[in-house]
């Protein structure tokens, strides 16, 4: 748990100043880690992890995979320093910028990843293949499947199941077995990018710990339908018996982002089978957890409202506005947990449309809640995010998340106007607009919240351009990054004071 003050960033893989396109889990992850400590920080939070799809808007929170990592975290310099590597790297093609192509880097690293594999199984040593046989069988519960589905969706074009012929779809056993052998070159090769992956993961894993850096993860409540999990397991999910699709799917009312809501559109879970919970679908929930905390220190759970009440939206809506609210599996669903995974830390998304049940369900759990400053400002003396009435140390609290704007983004454009700016300058006692979001940083590092964490781009004081998503919309979202050199020594400095002003620098043990 989280068990004294501190601070942190959120920061996504991708995010990071990589030198080809894209933020990976090579140097520029290790040297984040560093720049963490010292600025006297202690956490290190991520976005989901699992692989990305154009199809999807390579969103993190639309993955193929509930278990399977992002093959696009693979640092290339990183994996041609193995020895068993054929020649050399190719200098990059792709000048530092503010954005990741997708594209552009799906298609550069995509030969350099296959002329590895078939390097590996030629070249590498026996204990090295030997390592990879254990991952195998260690991690085979989602593996395989994993494996088989990105290679059937490589056939046909699409990752959605559905589409494909009828046997495969449903999971025929003679038509898994011709898939497996007639793309078995390309279901090794998925399980040879996952193993890359979680030793290089391992890497950056350690190079934390030794920092005393802790890492959250992220869960997202839902599953995409187009994903190695809904066609591995339709049991657990709300599907018709025949065609497989969505009797209902996923979203939320209409709030802060959305005057119609959001209609996420995934499958939602079948929590129950009669009066009693679903065992399949508590196991497969108890692995995924498991899995991601053998990952990570912390695991955020995303839209954790949806486990007291979800949102649930007929299928065929176009928006979120006609849907009804349905009771979740609440705290008989987390003991159940408990007793299958034992104690694990947890983050509560409490954010949205939240009712005294919801924040039962999160105390009696013991969980810490997230608050949000950019949400604190609209005039309101009793507003559930003043600092002033947070109320309680066992929370999260952030300048603004990966669904918000900048805060410079936020205070100097659209969503704020005059009247608001000043009330904002005359709650914080701040004379003029200068540096605002290092204003509002230290309100939220002398806050009593146990916890705060600051989105990366509030350190250099980035405008709306360089937010990373807006809920709602498709395109143009999860593209930001950092580039060399953006978080100075002077802004180091600067974090670690605050740090140490407000009680917030590492316990040293």
């Amino acid at each position: 748990m989280i068990r004294e003050r501190s601070s942190g960033v959120l920061l996504h893989i991708t995010s990071l100043p990589g030198r080809r396109g894209i933020g990976t889990l090579g140097q520029e992850a290790g040297d984040f880690a560093d720049f963490l400590k010292a600025a006297g920080m202690r956490y290190w939070q991520l976005l989901p992890l699992g692989p990305v799809e154009a199809s999807l808007g390579y969103s993190p929170y639309a993955s193929t995979s509930a278990f399977a990592m992002n093959p696009l975290f693979i640092s290339l310099e990183k994996l041609a320093g193995e020895r068993w590597f054929p020649g050399s790297l190719a200098a990059s093609p792709f000048p530092e910028g503010h954005f990741v192509p997708f594209d552009e880097v799906v298609r550069h690293r995509q030969p350099v990843m296959e002329r590895a594999c078939e390097a590996f199984f030629s070249r590498a040593d026996g204990s090295l293949k030997a390592q990879y046989e254990a991952f195998r069988a260690r991690e085979g519960y989602w593996l395989d499947d994993y494996s088989l589905y990105a290679a059937a969706a490589e056939e046909a074009g699409t990752g959605n199941w559905l589409a494909w012929d009828r046997d495969l779809s449903m999971r025929k056993p003679a038509a898994l077995k011709e898939l497996a052998r007639r793309r078995g070159e390309r279901v090794r090769f998925h399980s040879f990018t996952q193993f890359i992956l979680f030793r290089q993961w391992r890497d950056l894993a350690a190079h934390c710990a030794g920092n005393g850096i802790r890492l959250i993860g992220d869960i997202p409540i839902y599953i995409t339908l187009a994903s190695a999990d809904a066609w591995a397991h339709p049991e657990i999910l709300q599907l018709d018996g025949k065609s497989r699709l969505p009797r209902a799917v996923s979203g939320v009312p209409p709030d802060y982002f959305s005057e119609t809501g959001q209609r996420w559109g995934n499958p939602l879970y079948r929590w129950k089978r009669g009066p009693f919970l679903s065992r399949r679908t508590l196991r497969w929930w108890a692995r995924r957890i498991r899995h991601l905390h053998d990952l990570v220190d912390i695991v955020r759970i995303d839209h954790f409202r949806g486990f007291e009440a979800y949102w649930s939206i007929p299928a065929e809506e176009t928006t979120a506005v006609r849907g009804t609210w349905v009771k979740g599996p609440g705290i008989r669903f987390f003991k159940r947990l408990r007793a299958l995974t034992g104690d694990l830390d947890l983050i509560a998304e409490d954010l949205g449309v939240i009712t005294p049940e919801v924040e039962e369900l999160r105390d009696r759990l013991g969980l810490p809640g997230m608050k949000i400053l950019q949400f604190a400002f609209d005039g309101d003396s009793g507003n559930y995010y003043l600092p002033h009435n947070i109320g309680t140390r066992n929370c999260v609290l952030y300048t603004g998340t990966h669904d918000n704007n900048t805060v410079n983004g936020w205070f100097y454009g659209r969503e704020v106007d005059e009247g608001r700016r000043k009330y904002i300058l005359e709650y914080l006692g701040l004379e003029d607009w200068k540096d605002f979001h290092w204003a509002l940083m230290r309100q939220a590092y002398r806050s009593i919240a146990d916890l705060v964490i600051i989105p990366a781009q509030d350190i250099p004081g980035y405008g709306e351009e360089f937010r990373m998503n807006l809920p709602g919309t498709l395109e143009g979202n999860w593209r930001w990054k950092l580039t060399s050199g953006a978080i100075t020594e002077e802004m180091t400095s600067k974090l670690r004071r605050m740090a140490g002003l407000y009680g917030r620098l590492p316990v040293v043990e």
